[in-house]
């Protein structure tokens, strides 16, 4: 189902009505909804993926079955083979004091869980955090992104063709229809997008005090460290920045180098470009820039580095198409933190290189700035390796690759300060779509009336017990 006018408090409070008279689902329940939703997925790839492509002008078929119908599809598998499992209680021994009384830890669903997708990645920001809220029991109202009009409309038509809209209800509409959303009181909140969007939506969320899983993005680093294979370090950080055009929350944003080695770089990631992007300005497998406001603003950004004193070094002949938002991928060398491209997030094909002398340099510059979403280390070293992962914060790590943690099941998922709070994927999905209900389990022979006023004698050498034992 979907308006572009929703009664969203109305929907919401079906919704609600709906979870109360089932606030347990059974396994059967949990998987057929996630079998229903990996059966849409495989009806509709083409049509899917010729919606986004349309929405950004270009985008390869290719990239959206890496990016996403793959992630999104290997979590519901993950989801139905893990799920049930999930479900059971942990149960435990009570504390020594309290035996024989017994713990345990239901994971109780939360109940009716938002989920706030940005355009970027349209379908699997919407599958991947939906699979986490179905397998854990929950009803999904899903706000799709304005900007990729077509897919969205898509996506909310077959969702209503295959779920109950007191299921999973998927909402389209403006910036308005957004904020109205934020400000509902789900149970949970799920937002993917901008720092900056960020703080609005926690803002409204907070007046409901409802929780929220907030992924940002942020500026992260890839760290060529000394004792790295060189060229396959260029090749999996143009990998990472190039893939959906550098459009992509933990794309490498800026890399940190020896000093000695930036002609290096140059020069092996123009071999690279050139062995992954034949033919540039006529490939159908680069994507383009998705929107007129997105191009101008990385084009912004590169002149704006330029006019400071920051180098253009092109790794690609293919001129730039501001017609087909076509803009090829672009080093800058000689950058500074006063730029523009050094300060916000890039979201497109244009990539910093900042010099070091020394790793220590290169983790003090990490250290300095807000925590990014994600860190790339490339080296062999394992004293270094550890070095860096103990001395720097980001949301996740990938050691030797671009991007791969992201599609970890047994990973969890998310930022840290400027970047996010919160996670999800696999078990950590779960976890943060339930409630895990404690519950103290009294023995029916026990000793706890000896505790009981009035405090004499026999108290307070039970309460010395307790204090020297406890």
């Amino acid at each position: 189902m979907s308006t572009s006018d929703p009664n969203l408090t109305e929907s919401l409070q079906r919704m609600r009505i709906a979870q109360a008279a089932n606030p347990m689902p059974s396994w059967d329940a949990r998987a057929k909804r996630l079998r229903t939703l990996e059966t849409m997925l495989g009806e509709q790839r083409g049509a899917f993926a010729a919606a986004i492509s349309a929405d950004f002008g270009q985008r390869p078929a290719e990239e959206t079955d890496l990016l996403e119908f793959f992630p999104s599809l290997s979590g519901i598998r993950h989801a139905l083979r893990h799920g049930r499992r999930w479900m059971r209680p942990r149960r435990s021994l009570a504390g020594l004091a309290f035996l024989p009384a017994r713990n345990a830890l239901i994971p109780q669903p939360l109940g009716v869980i938002g989920i706030i997708v940005p355009w970027n990645y349209p379908l699997y920001l919407a599958i991947g955090p939906l699979v986490d809220a179905l397998v854990a029991g929950n009803r999904a109202m899903v706000k799709m992104s304005e900007y990729t009009p077509r897919f969205s409309a898509l996506f909310a038509e077959q969702m209503g063709r295959h779920f109950q809209p007191d299921e999973v209800l998927v909402v389209n509409g403006d910036a308005a229809v957004a904020q109205a959303f934020s400000a509902l009181p789900f149970d949970h909140l799920l937002f993917t997008g901008s720092t900056a969007v960020g703080h609005h939506v926690m803002r409204a969320a907070a007046a409901n005090l409802t929780p929220v899983t907030l992924e940002l993005g942020g500026k992260s680093p890839a760290i060529i460290g000394p004792g790295a294979r060189f060229d396959n370090a260029v090749e999996r950080i143009l990998f990472g920045k190039l893939v959906n055009a550098g459009q992509t929350c933990i794309a490498p944003d800026y890399v940190l180098l020896p000093r000695a080695r930036m002609a290096d770089f140059i020069t092996a990631a123009r071999r690279v470009v050139m062995q992954m992007y034949p033919q540039l300005a006529q490939s159908t497998q680069y994507a383009s820039v998705a929107s007129d406001r997105q191009y101008q603003r990385l084009v912004g950004l590169r002149d704006g580095a330029v006019a400071a004193g920051a180098q253009v070094h092109p790794l690609s002949e293919a001129a730039e198409d501001p017609a087909r938002r076509l803009l090829p991928p672009q080093l800058l060398s000689a950058v500074n933190d006063g730029m523009g491209v050094m300060q916000e997030e890039i979201f497109g094909p244009l990539l910093p290189l900042v010099p070091y002398d020394s790793l220590d340099e290169a983790i003090a510059y990490v250290t300095a700035h807000p925590h990014p979403l994600a860190l790339y280390l490339f080296e062999q070293d394992r004293s270094l390796i550890d070095r860096v992962l103990a001395r720097t914060v980001a949301g996740g790590v990938s050691l030797n690759d671009t991007l791969y943690h992201i599609a970890q099941h047994g990973l969890p998922f998310g930022g840290v300060g400027a970047s996010g709070m919160g996670g999800y994927h696999g078990e950590a999905g779960f976890r943060t779509f339930s409630h895990l209900k404690p519950v103290f389990r009294q023995a029916r022979l026990n000793g706890a009336g000896l505790l009981n006023p009035p405090y004499g004698v026999r108290f307070r050498r039970m309460l010395e017990l307790l204090l020297k034992r406890g």
